[in-house]
């Protein structure tokens, strides 16, 4: 998702209406976690094939390469 589709989105959403993300917690009854988005930052990630998926890397990271992406994080 880009910026601009998530700006789309949230336009479709009353302003005083909380954030959350959700994500499972990887237990046996496999709940989905949602706590509240405190944070927005930007942040580099770099795709990982053990996980199938985006990782964070550092900037200082010998992983960061052409194949670490800016991205924005929502915490």
């Amino acid at each position: 998702m880009k910026v601009a589709e998530l700006i789309e989105v949230l336009q479709g959403y009353p302003a005083d209406m909380e954030v959350h993300m959700a994500y499972g917690s990887g237990d046996y009854w496999r709940t989905v976690l949602a706590p509240a988005v405190t944070q927005i930052s930007e942040g580099a990630v770099k795709y990982t094939e053990y996980h199938r998926m985006d990782k964070l890397v550092e900037l200082d990271d010998d992983e960061m390469d052409s194949d670490a992406r800016t991205v924005l994080i929502l915490e």
